[in-house]
């Protein structure tokens, strides 16, 4: 079963890994290596390596993700697909990728991995190896240098996404302000739909408010016993209608 459970999981990661250089679109290439990520925390369960195998899921299949995704929506455009960049890129990329592939090689065969005996003339390994304070300790001791450098990396990745995501110029701005039908009409200028829907609510509130307040201010004169301005006009106009028939 442990098999395969591994050729399994090896496939999926090799075909995830696959789909992230292949697919065009930039959110289904971030969907893909969150499939290759979790194939290989499955690789390091197989591997007894419980505390590895969460941290590949909580920080990269789930962290970082979310911070591809973000970078992938402010900068590239809806629908917008990646496309090659001619003769020149893929050439650079297949002598990059012969290189890793050399790399690779060299790696499995200087470390003497293709010979490897049966599982008993293998050394042992302490039994807390893989946790998490072997981990921990070997963190702030040993490769104290590197845990460091590596904090520094996701500081600087962060703050990278911070200044991917403010707010381009021309964009809304700060203070909040009344715009008019003609600033709702075009809002390339001034922000964006929203604000000029909610400037024109709000001029017509103000418009309602100074309409109820010259109303009050009618009602008033006229308890008071003064005419209102509007009945004011009419018998006025009434008097002119009889001089004439005179």
């Amino acid at each position: 079963m442990t098999e395969v459970l591994f050729f399994l999981s090896a496939i999926v990661a090799i075909g995830g890994a696959i789909g992230v250089i292949a697919l065009k679109n930039p959110f289904n290439s971030v969907l893909a290596l969150v499939v290759h990520l979790v194939a290989l925390a499955m690789l390091f369960l197989l591997l007894h390596s419980e505390f590895v195998a969460a941290a590949q899921v909580v920080v990269y299949a789930g962290a970082v993700m979310v911070l591809y995704v973000f970078v992938a929506a402010y900068v590239g455009e809806e629908g917008e697909t990646w496309t090659s960049g001619g003769r020149l890129q893929r050439a650079l990329a297949l002598l990059l990728a012969g290189g890793l592939a050399a790399e690779l090689l060299i790696a499995l065969l200087g470390t003497g991995l293709r010979s490897l005996a049966d599982a008993d003339d293998l050394p042992t390994l302490d039994a807390g190896f893989g946790s998490a304070a072997a981990i921990g300790e070997l963190l702030l001791t040993r490769y104290l240098l590197a845990f460091e450098a590596a904090s520094l990396l996701l500081l600087a990745a962060a703050v990278g996404a911070v200044l991917l995501a403010r707010r381009r110029p021309g964009g809304i701005p700060e203070g909040p302000r009344v715009l008019s039908v003609t600033d709702l009409v075009s809002t390339a200028g001034t922000g964006s739909m929203t604000e000029g829907m909610r400037g024109t609510l709000a001029a017509r509130a103000m418009e309602a408010d100074r309409l109820a307040e010259r109303r009050m201010a009618e009602a008033a004169l006229a308890k008071a016993g003064k005419v209102a301005p509007a009945e004011a006009e009419a018998p006025s106009d009434a008097a002119d209608a009889e001089g004439e028939a005179k």
